[in-house]
């Protein structure tokens, strides 16, 4: 498996232009929540019959959150805690919105079909493929990216 200098390296051949490394700076974290509160609405607890209080948790995002986080264990233990708290960011707004009553499959699906649009601009404007048409772990490198372009703008 590549390092994650490798990665990083890989990914920003195809974000050079700066308009489409701004839209990643958004986009990326849009898709990261909605793609989350996408899956979280996936009722794997009921159709396995768990009871009402297990049920709301088991769902893609809490079955895969395991082999995601070795994945970025894997990578470095610095992309773990970044990638930890972007999730438990995420899972706590998801379960804010459905706690409010807040339509989640709505501004889930919204968001989600939005920011991918802008992304694939922001590739027109790059004139550059995503990364992930070659390796769809880049899907999971775009959050590490961002990361790594806000540590350098603090210095860190």
């Amino acid at each position: 498996m590549p390092t994650l200098k490798q990665f990083l390296n890989e990914y920003q051949v195809s974000h050079q232009n700066p308009v489409n490394s701004a839209i990643h700076m958004v986009c990326v974290p849009a898709i990261f929540f909605s793609t989350l509160a996408l899956l979280w609405l996936v009722p794997v607890g009921r159709w396995l019959g768990l009871s009402a209080e297990v049920a709301p948790w088991v769902n893609p995002v809490t079955i895969f959150a395991l082999p995601t986080g070795l994945f970025y264990l894997r990578l470095s233990f610095g992309s773990f805690a970044a990638m930890t708290v972007w999730f438990a960011i995420s899972i706590l707004a998801i379960v804010a919105i459905q706690q409010a009553g807040g339509p989640l499959l709505w501004i889930a699906l919204a968001t989600w079909v939005i920011a991918w649009a802008v992304q694939v601009y922001g590739h027109k404007v790059e004139g550059a493929k995503p990364s992930l048409v070659d390796d769809l772990r880049f899907l999971l490198i775009g959050p590490l990216f961002v990361m790594d372009k806000v540590y350098r703008k603090l210095g860190v």
